[in-house]
């Protein structure tokens, strides 16, 4: 248990009370960490989550009002379904982009609950936001850094094959093209999203700039990119089910009860926010669920790639000094924990004459 001093004296004899384990994790406890996260503070998730939810689902059915409006409900001739099809297919892509940076910034958040649950530290109200808000500047600029890259090399791979259409090109060149460029584009895309999803932790631990939190991530990420992916890809069916079947098939039922026949701009406007309402509701459940899995897969290979557990269990009772020294507001606190995950020194304190 902590001692008085915030420390938990006897790291590893508490990995059951503490809920995330303080040594290197396997992929089922990643995925039972991030729902203990959830579980053991979830106040804190949730309400972070339900806001980040709120934006993304309204921006999200937003724009599908003003893509789709009535002219899908109302006609049947092909060009109007084929003009719908392409705006639908538009959305999801909005959709999923906006969803990933989501759970990015989400993930960013949550890093500083689960590193103080993994360190036992106690977690005040509002803790999150204090440890996270000097950075979050930098932790958006990283959440687009990530995007960014990841898309870049999604687009970059598929140009050719939208050129030689916008030329009129013959359409034998068009389909090599697309069968080459769109499954060359989307690995890209997944290697490069792996590569650099830990860069989000990061950022807010360590205190690094974007650039930095960016090539940490790439650090920590050799020769464990498969493990990675497993770890992510398993989060994902776990939110696919959670998130588009079972959390959402009471709000569906009442669409479809409800707003199934109807049309008009009334129709539209109820079935618009019965289903918007189901999303913000499944995704601020998964949410957090797929950010923790990101945090805690930066804090597992800092544990076996760095031995990070065995460092601050060797360290012992001068890390808890560096919590617990000097004044004792949250300020110094904050400072304390996060120089338990820095990695470049740290200048010294005026009040204890020494570096941490």
């Amino acid at each position: 248990m902590p001692g008085p001093d915030g420390w938990d004296d006897d790291a590893g004899a508490t990995d059951v009370v503490r809920g995330v384990p303080f040594r290197p994790m396997s992929i089922s406890e990643m995925l039972d960490g991030a729902i203990a996260g959830i579980r053991r503070r979830p106040r804190t998730t949730l309400g972070l989550s339900v806001a980040i939810s709120t934006v993304i689902q309204v921006t999200s059915s937003v724009a599908a009002y003003f893509f789709i409006g009535n002219e899908a409900r109302d006609e049947v001739t092909p060009d109007v379904l084929l003009e719908s099809l392409g705006a639908q297919v538009t959305l999801t892509v909005l959709g999923l982009v906006l969803s990933a940076g989501g759970i990015l910034l989400m993930a960013g958040l949550m890093a500083p609950i689960l590193g103080r649950e993994l360190v036992g530290m106690p977690i005040a109200p509002r803790q999150a936001w204090r440890d996270s808000r000097p950075r979050l500047g930098r932790l958006v600029g990283t959440v687009a850094a990530v995007m960014g890259v990841s898309l870049g090399a999604l687009a970059l791979p598929v140009v050719p094959f939208f050129a030689l259409i916008a030329v009129d090109a013959h359409p034998a060149f068009g389909v090599v093209a697309g069968l080459i460029g769109f499954p060359v584009g989307i690995g890209l895309m997944v290697w490069l999203y792996i590569l650099l999803v830990q860069a989000v932790p990061a950022v807010v631990l360590e205190r690094r700039t974007v650039t930095g939190a960016l090539r940490r991530a790439v650090t920590l990420s050799k020769g464990r990119w498969f493990r990675t992916c497993g770890t992510l890809l398993l989060a994902l069916l776990v939110t696919v089910f959670m998130g588009f079947f079972a959390l959402r098939i009471p709000f569906l039922f009442v669409q479809l009860v409800f707003f199934g026949d109807a049309s008009g701009d009334g129709a539209t406007m109820g079935a618009l926010a019965v289903d918007t309402l189901g999303r913000i509701v499944s995704w601020s459940v998964v949410l957090p669920f797929d950010a923790g899995v990101i945090a805690l897969l930066y804090m597992d290979r800092r544990m076996r790639r760095e031995g990070f557990d065995l460092e601050l269990r060797s360290r012992g009772r001068s890390a808890a000094a560096v919590v617990a020294s000097g004044p004792a507001d949250d300020a110094a606190r904050e400072d304390g924990f996060i120089d338990l995950w820095r990695t470049d020194p740290v200048p010294a304190r005026p009040w204890t004459g020494a570096n941490p």
